[in-house]
């Protein structure tokens, strides 16, 4: 029990986002206090860059053949060697840097690699179910999300639809609306937030809920697999590609518990 109380006490102290956190910390010291260490399970979020993967505004077919072999031993190489064709920097599993529509953000050069802070985008996380039959507003965050929490991926509808898995793009997808992402922008301590479709907000909102988001310092993780991710308390863990210059980032998201 010493070391628990020791856990729970750091943790306070360095600003745990919840009592249900400080538990987790405390559940994963006695765990380890023992003989060796657990190992956290690894949840991988990430989706496939794969032919088939639905692209934005791309209404009729999915990504194309992405990976081309253009070096094989068969023909005679050393080595095999492949390149990568064109493809999007908002396509699959990605965040948004602030110049993605931040006009001031892309002239002072925020980009990618040097806007984001990979100090928020590691760290405790909750997974949350959103309602299913409305999107994503104010009262639903209020409903759902504990104030002082500071990253929340939503499990919505577009996972029961399996949205990500079909090549074709729609415009019903679940997101948050104006309202919520104004909501969370004033009155939540959210540092990131995390979806299941290739926008954190509504089609009809685009701009409204981006800007009240990322001016607000909010990291946008978009186009999660979420498919077998049950709702509470994880670590999260996201990477994005140093792109210099780029208005976003194929990323690579697992979670641990």
């Amino acid at each position: 029990m010493e070391l628990c109380a020791i856990v729970l006490t750091l943790v306070l102290v360095l600003g745990a986002e919840s009592i249900a956190q400080s538990e987790q910390w405390c559940g994963w010291a006695m765990s380890t206090s023992g003989s060796g260490a657990r190992n956290a399970r690894i949840i991988d979020i990430t989706h496939s860059l794969r032919e088939g993967l639905p692209v934005w505004d791309s209404f009729h077919r999915g990504l194309g053949k992405l990976v081309h072999q253009v070096e094989s031993i068969a023909n005679g190489s050393i080595a095999n060697a492949s390149e990568l064709k064109k493809m999007g920097v908002h396509t699959g599993t990605h965040v948004d840097s602030p110049s993605h529509f931040l006009e001031d953000a892309f002239l002072a050069g925020v980009d990618t690699s040097n806007g984001l802070d990979l100090g928020i985008l590691n760290g405790p996380v909750l997974v949350v179910e959103a309602p299913r039959e409305t999107n994503i507003s104010g009262s639903v965050i209020k409903d759902i999300v504990p104030q002082g929490v500071k990253r929340v991926l939503f499990r919505t509808l577009n996972t029961d639809r399996r949205l990500m898995w079909n090549p074709e793009f729609v415009t019903d997808y679940t997101a948050i609306t104006g309202e919520g992402a104004e909501y969370i922008a004033e009155k939540t301590q959210l540092k990131l937030v995390g979806v299941d479709y290739l926008s954190a907000a509504v089609y009809e909102a685009l701009a409204r809920s981006h800007k009240a988001l990322l001016r607000k310092g909010v990291i946008l993780v978009e186009g999660l697999n979420l498919d077998n991710v049950d709702t509470g308390m994880y670590t999260l863990h996201c990477l994005p590609l140093r792109l210099v210059g780029s208005d976003g980032s194929p990323t690579r998201c697992i979670l641990t518990d």
